[in-house]
């Protein structure tokens, strides 16, 4: 069995705030590539819209009388001014609106945010703070603690609903804040770096062992 991880804690200010022992399971785990692909595929894959379509001769107004008599104009026979041959008419095997959406197994996608997770520790991308106060809800003070951090771009996860952070955020295009409820793998890998309170760590190794 893997030895228990111990990572720094740190405050706001990057300063040392004791250490904590990542829960088991959570962050050791192995880097399953597969499964992070096909689950940020799912992730795409349910924001479709599938709102896409166009209209078959059946939709398209007009057409009802015939253009021309069957014979002796010498033209080809023609029914209806709304064939998809004619300018205006229909479109054949056009897009008709669908549900993209679809979900893998629970155990698949537990599996997949356990690998993000571990990649973020392997690859030195993981920080863990004690915990994060913003109470103004500006968004300078918000830049003022990524960059005592020495952060430009973060993926930033807390325990439960924090307004006056996500308030903070909500103006930086490269720094977003989730709940660890919605902790996602999609999120965690776009961005170069996750900073995780101790509670969401807690919260984290809640959803990924469940």
């Amino acid at each position: 069995m893997a030895e228990p991880t111990t990572v720094a804690v740190v405050n706001q200010a990057k300063e040392p705030a004791g250490e904590m022992t990542l829960p088991a399971g959570t962050f050791d785990g192995p880097v399953r590539r597969h499964l992070l692909y096909e689950v940020v595929n799912m992730q795409r894959a349910n924001r479709r819209a599938g709102t896409a379509a166009t209209k078959t001769r059946g939709g398209v107004s007009g057409g009802g009388k015939k253009p021309w008599r069957q014979k002796g104009t010498g033209r080809a026979r023609a029914g209806s001014t709304r064939s998809p041959i004619w300018v205006g008419g229909a479109i054949v095997f056009g897009p008709r609106p669908r549900d993209y959406s679809y979900r893998l197994p629970a155990s698949a996608r537990r599996s997949a945010l356990r690998s993000a997770l571990a990649m973020k520790l392997r690859d030195a991308q993981l920080l863990v703070l004690d915990k994060i106060e913003i109470p103004d809800g500006k968004t300078k003070a918000l830049v003022q603690m990524l960059h005592a951090l020495g952060l430009t771009s973060a993926l930033i996860i807390i325990e439960a609903a924090d307004p006056l952070l996500e308030r903070a955020a909500r103006n930086l295009p490269t720094v977003k804040v989730l709940r660890a409820e919605g902790a996602n793998v999609e999120d965690i890998l776009r961005y170069p770096h996750l900073v995780l309170t101790r509670a969401a760590v807690t919260a984290l190794s809640g959803r990924v062992t469940a």
